[in-house]
């Protein structure tokens, strides 16, 4: 098949953007921490800049790889990502940091191994749901395939324990599944079924619990289990309109933990204020709508499948930080793609968008 179209530019513009975005204020959330740590304030930056470097060469590369071709390796990619889920909880191969076994890696070299399994996850599903299409609406045929994978890689990475990305797998495949016509009581059915085991998880694990509690009243307790979303809100609210500058940020000095991951959104708007929150929404909201325009004309079955699990899993990701962020949900870690610090994450969300991108060159119609 030809090439019909040039790469999707508005995608790729976005990208760009956000990702030059996120080198900025990876560094300018990260230079005090990097330098009280590390005594280099350009620590996390410069491993920033690395990630983003094998990113871009990683689009690139599935950028101009025939999108189809991916489907060839179907089995091999899930063997190797359930290899890397196995391997991070064997003690000596994974490494424990924060009494969690999420990376495996040597010195400053590390993998998670859950951000690899999300990209797998995709390409399984979107190849699975081709395949089935037929029986879609079939639970023992249709759905209980893609329910036991689904179940065993989230089981795997829960074990980390890392419940966030279980989650995030498991509404990427609820997602896919509703795009594909799966029968809509069965899916209700297995989504309440979800939500029950993981209200059993988050009692089971008293942090977890503690996390719960403090989001319904985080003020109650400011110096203990609220501690994270109110600093949170401080820096949110100090921003205001156009912020305190950037690189004024006061939060980032030992206040609010993790500024350059899973808090960052709040330095954006600490620093840049409600204007550049609004602007990092505004892009994601870009990409989201020019993602799922893909899906919609993808010339394949597998083709619409692989653009929306793409899409539907960065914006997955983008809503849970931003609502982590403003105290619409309760703490949990999950990165802002192509902005928060982190190789495996940034590295491995650019190579999707270039699967992305290679989907937008066969378009069917613009």
């Amino acid at each position: 098949m030809r090439y019909r179209n040039p790469p999707d530019f508005v995608i790729m513009f976005t990208v760009l953007v956000l990702l030059c975005f996120g080198i900025i204020m990876v560094f300018s959330s990260s230079s005090v921490w990097a330098y009280y740590v590390h005594k280099d304030s350009l620590y996390f930056l410069k491993r920033q800049l690395v990630a983003a470097f094998l990113g871009l060469a990683a689009m690139v590369y599935f950028m101009n790889y025939d999108y189809w071709q991916v489907k060839k390796y179907e089995k091999t990619i899930l063997i190797f990502m359930y290899v890397l889920l196995i391997a991070v909880l064997i003690p000596g191969i994974g490494l424990k940091i924060n009494e969690a076994r999420r990376w495996i890696g040597v010195g400053s070299f590390t993998v998670q191994p859950s951000e690899i399994a999300k990209l797998g996850m995709v390409v399984y599903l979107s190849c699975t749901l081709e395949r089935k299409q037929d029986d879609i609406k079939s639970f023992f045929k249709g759905l209980l395939p893609v329910l036991l994978v689904t179940a065993v890689t989230c089981g795997l990475i829960v074990i980390e324990p890392h419940l966030s990305a279980a989650v995030l797998i498991g509404m990427l495949s609820m997602v896919m599944l509703f795009v594909a016509g799966a029968n809509i009581t069965q899916m209700l059915s297995l989504g309440g079924a979800g939500l029950f085991l993981v209200v059993v998880l988050i009692i089971v694990e008293p942090y977890r619990m503690v996390r719960l509690l403090s989001f319904m009243n985080p003020w109650e307790d400011i110096r203990g289990s609220g501690y994270n979303i109110v600093q949170s809100l401080y820096a949110l609210g100090a921003g205001g309109l156009l912020g305190v500058g950037l690189g004024q940020s006061r939060q980032k000095f030992f206040y609010l933990p993790e500024p350059q991951t899973d808090f960052i959104f709040a330095i954006i708007g600490e620093e840049l204020g409600f204007l550049g929150a609004v602007f990092v929404i505004f892009m994601f909201t870009v990409f989201i709508w020019r993602g799922y325009r893909a899906a919609l004309h993808a010339p394949d079955l597998f083709g619409k499948f692989m653009a929306t699990g793409i899409t539907s899993l960065i914006a997955l990701q983008f809503l849970i930080h931003v609502a982590v962020v403003t105290a619409s949900m309760p703490v949990t870690g999950m990165p802002l793609p192509f902005i928060s610090y982190g190789g495996s994450s940034l590295t491995i969300t650019l190579a999707e968008v270039g699967i992305l991108l290679n989907i937008t060159r066969y378009l069917e119609a613009k």
